[in-house]
């Protein structure tokens, strides 16, 4: 087999420390794992989920992206294109994986990530479409709160965001949140007329 990113260097086989077997370019470090071998290193891996939050944790290791990452690529096994899935790191980076043979590309440092972040027992879900939107969701829901403790600080911006939920969970919390949009309003008619 061929590495995928450099075309002419043949892939070797090697055992990385975590045990699991793969097919890696002497050139560009990536690495091919097969989906015998991806399974069976599985079997002793219990899959996690790779939430919003285990992949923005603080103290993350910083990963730089393989100039190789942008690259398309074909399959070392079948010769396919290879689907490539966005993986929402700080630094963030495509896993790649054959539909037809089911084997995973990774460049130089992305199986570190995913091993660090405790999710490489599960690749899977990064192709998943609803897995997918829900960690935009999520990164979207993150980055609003972010920027209502930037712009009001934190104990006003928690005291909100607890106030938020305890109205979704009540039966008449719709009519708050309209009392709360009409106050607002208001305020900023008032805000207008001090103006003129």
């Amino acid at each position: 087999m061929d590495c995928p990113k450099c075309h002419q260097t043949a892939l070797l086989e090697t055992t990385r420390p975590e045990g699991v077997v793969v097919q890696q370019c002497s050139e560009c470090e990536g690495h091919w794992l097969t989906k015998v071998q991806y399974e069976q290193w599985q079997v002793t891996h219990p899959p996690q989920v790779a939430t919003a939050e285990c992949l923005s944790q603080p103290g993350l290791p910083r990963h730089t992206t393989s100039f190789n990452d942008a690259k398309a690529a074909l399959c070392p096994e079948c010769r396919r294109y290879l689907s490539r899935a966005k993986v929402h790191y700080p630094d963030p980076f495509f896993l790649e994986r054959c539909n037809e043979c089911e084997g995973y590309w990774c460049d130089r440092g992305e199986w570190d990530v995913l091993n660090h972040l405790g999710v490489s027992g599960f690749l899977e879900q990064f192709f998943d479409q609803e897995h997918q939107m829900k960690l935009r969701e999520q990164n979207a829901a993150n980055r609003e709160q972010a920027q209502m403790v930037e712009k009001l600080g934190p104990a006003l911006a928690n005291q909100i965001m607890e106030l938020a939920d305890v109205l979704a969970d009540h039966p008449a919390g719709d009519y708050a949140l309209a009392y709360l949009v009409r106050k607002a309003a208001q305020t900023s008619e008032m805000r207008e007329f001090r103006v003129q």
